[in-house]
């Protein structure tokens, strides 16, 4: 096997040690602004918060809402999806307001989201098809208030924006969800979007119980 110009080794190992250094430092400011600060990390997790955002490395959950770690239990994936056949996600959900007892749970997109742009490319995109498919059928939902809008970036920013709503429905259709509202009053649902261009967050302003509502209809998992 042909060995890597050294350039690229030195880069690598560069690369990875900033990590550890940046951790030292970290830990040291943490311990020297709040001596306690590490041991009642330890003691465990009671998050308000349930996030599931994008993979994309440009929103840290945390960093953006000015956070602190335990305050938020977090999940991304490509283009903030909620699949119900996705045992990763549902995993998350149902562990995060059965067991955890978070008050909010957030979906947060983002404009310009690569996993958004896809979906809207009519073509074979090979692995990433069943995963897009959920996109692409928001898509198909909403597919009359999206042709009339002409300007390609307006009408990403749109999908994105219903794909978060769409998202917020299928928490809401959880079991999890529904009997915890039940039973304590919360978690309540919200779509958040976030805006590169401002660093700012845009609240969708879900209307929480008109949606549950509408979705017992057919999806009532309290009884």
């Amino acid at each position: 096997m042909t060995q890597p110009p050294q350039e690229v080794i030195d880069y690598l190992k560069q690369s990875h040690d900033k990590i550890f250094d940046n951790n030292r430092k970290w830990a040291e400011s943490k311990q020297t602004q709040d001596p306690g600060y590490f041991a009642r990390l330890s003691e465990g997790q009671t998050p308000e918060y349930l996030w599931i955002g994008c993979s994309d490395s440009r929103i840290p959950a945390e960093q953006i809402t000015g956070l602190e770690p335990g305050e938020t239990f977090v999940h991304r994936n490509i283009a903030n999806l909620v699949v119900n056949t996705d045992l990763n996600v549902m995993s998350v959900i149902n562990y995060a307001v059965r067991h955890l007892g978070v008050k909010h749970i957030v979906v947060c997109g983002h404009y310009g989201c690569g996993g958004v742009k896809a979906a809207m490319t009519p073509k074979d995109l090979g692995l990433l098809n069943p995963w897009l498919r959920n996109i692409r059928d928001v898509y198909r939902l909403h597919e009359d208030e999206l042709d009339a809008i002409e300007d390609e970036t307006a009408k990403n920013n749109r999908l994105v924006e219903l794909n978060v709503v769409e998202q917020c429905r299928n928490i809401i259709k959880t079991a999890a969800v529904q009997q915890s509202y039940a039973a304590n009053g919360f978690p309540i649902v919200h779509g958040w979007v976030f805006d590169f261009s401002t660093g700012l967050l845009k609240d969708l302003n879900i209307d929480f119980e008109s949606i549950l509502a509408k979705i017992q209809k057919i999806y009532n998992l309290t009884e």
